[in-house]
C-alpha cells in the first residue's frame, strides 16, 4: 500500500534514504559511519520545512512496515527547502560551508530520493512509488516532473525511460555527471 509518510516513518525513511545515497549522506555529516548519516537524515525527515521532510514523502508499506519511499517537491523551492539542512550542516559539520549544486529546476516537480529495501527489491515497488509520485505531482498542478540519475547507473536510467522519462539534459552534482530526466504529466 502506498500512503503519505508520517512522522512515525522517519527512522525507516532515513535508512532508505541513506541506502539510496550513502556516499552523499556520509559527506553531509563528515563521517564514514552509516549510523551517523542515518541520525542526521532522520532529524530532518522528522521535521517540516526542508527537502527531506516526511511531508514530502510517500511510502510503500508491506506487512505494516515501510518497504520503500519516494520524496518530491516543487523544484522552484529547492533553495528554501535546502536552507535549514545546509545551515545545520555548516553549524555542526562543515564550518566553512557545504556547497552543492541545485539538482532541481523551477517548473518541475522534483523526485529527490527513491529507495526500496533490499528485501523488497525486484517486486515493482519502485515503479509503483514513481507512478504514485507522478500522480501526486499532477494533482498538485505540476505539468512536468524531473529527476537526476547518475550516468554510471544505466539500469536506473532504463527504468525511468521505460516509465516515460526522457533526457532533458545533464547536470554536474558533487563532481559526478548525471542525466536530468523529465516526464510530462
Amino acid at each position: 500500500m502506498i500512503r503519505q509518510a508520517t512522522l512515525a516513518d522517519a527512522k525507516a525513511i532515513a535508512k532508505l534514504t541513506v541506502a539510496a545515497m550513502p556516499d552523499l549522506a556520509m559527506q553531509f555529516c563528515a563521517s564514514n559511519r552509516i549510523d551517523d548519516a542515518i541520525r542526521l537524515l532522520e532529524r530532518f525527515i522528522a521535521s517540516e520545512g526542508n527537502q527531506y521532510s516526511y511531508g514530502n514523502a510517500l511510502v510503500y508499506t508491506a506487512d505494516g512496515k515501510v518497504a520503500g519511499s519516494i520524496s518530491g517537491y516543487d523544484g522552484a523551492q529547492i533553495q528554501q527547502l535546502r536552507q535549514p539542512f545546509f545551515t545545520y550542516l555548516q553549524e555542526n559539520y562543515h564550518p566553512h560551508g557545504f556547497e552543492m549544486e541545485y539538482e532541481s529546476e523551477p517548473g518541475e516537480y522534483y523526485l529527490d530520493t527513491i529507495s526500496v529495501s533490499p528485501l523488497h527489491q525486484g517486486m515493482g515497488i519502485g515503479k509503483s512509488l514513481i507512478k504514485a509520485a507522478l500522480q501526486h505531482a499532477k494533482a498538485l498542478g505540476h505539468q512536468k516532473a524531473g529527476l537526476l540519475v547518475d550516468e554510471e547507473n544505466p539500469d536506473a536510467k532504463r527504468l525511468y525511460e521505460n516509465l516515460g522519462f526522457t533526457i532533458a539534459g545533464h547536470k554536474l552534482l558533487l563532481g559526478k555527471m548525471h542525466h536530468h530526466l523529465s516526464y510530462q504529466l
